[in-house]
């Protein structure tokens, strides 16, 4: 399983599929762990500030399961290097924290036909899903957001504010997701979009169905920051 993010999503998400005996993580993120981070981030310790984040989440992993083996790539992900870097795995978990980022794994995986498990979080909701490429019906990211939003409009974590721990249950819900695709058992979220509101403690599902004319995967479909 590779994790795109070492940060909210990314750290809840990686303990437990290490608790869970996933034989291999790969950890993908070019950022450093600060102070700010700890209140949700909980893969990461006041001792490993300013320590690269896929190292500290590393020594964490390790420490929790000695057996599992931990690929760490300390790098931005962009259009050149996109690809190298997941092909080969079997499931994709989107931790990012930006949309140019997603469009490129939404991309990618459906090129290389991996499943990858959605989870977003803003402030007190989040949301879940499953884009797998692997099923004709199965709609991709730009069926969701066929258009990136302005930075106004969709401010990240550090912008907008974060309720520290909505990101540990939307990760847990990707490493269950994630777990099921490895597994191939249960239903996953293909095809739903399973919303979260945290101060309502109310969970809501939407159908998310594959849309004809999308950008992403329909007849005029085009590969957004491969141009």
């Amino acid at each position: 399983v590779a994790l795109i993010g070492t940060g909210g999503l990314g750290a809840s998400g990686a303990l437990y599929l290490a608790a869970a005996g996933i034989g291999e993580l790969t950890l993908i993120d070019d950022d450093v762990v600060e102070r700010s981070n700890l209140q949700r981030q909980v893969i990461h310790r006041e001792a490993t500030i300013g320590v690269s984040k896929v190292e500290s989440a590393k020594a964490m992993l390790t420490a929790l399961n000695p057996r599992l083996r931990v690929n760490v790539q300390a790098v931005r992900v962009v259009a050149a290097n996109v690809e190298e870097l997941i092909r080969g795995h079997d499931v994709i978990i989107d931790g990012a924290d930006n949309f140019p980022t997603r469009y490129l794994l939404d991309a990618a995986t459906r090129r290389l036909g991996i499943p990858m498990v959605y989870g977003a979080v803003h402030r007190f909701t989040g949301q879940v899903s499953v884009f797998d490429p692997r099923q004709d019906d199965s709609p991709c990211y730009r069926c969701l957001f066929p258009h990136p939003p302005s930075a106004a409009e969709a401010p990240n974590c550090s912008e907008a504010g974060v309720l520290g721990v909505l990101p540990g249950t939307i990760g847990m819900l990707q490493a269950t997701e994630a777990l099921k695709l490895v597994l191939g058992i249960g239903d996953p979220l293909v095809g739903r979009l399973l919303c979260y509101d945290a101060l309502a403690a109310r969970f809501r599902e939407l159908a998310l169905p594959r849309d004809p004319d999308c950008p992403g995967c329909g007849p005029m479909a085009s590969n957004l920051g491969y141009e």
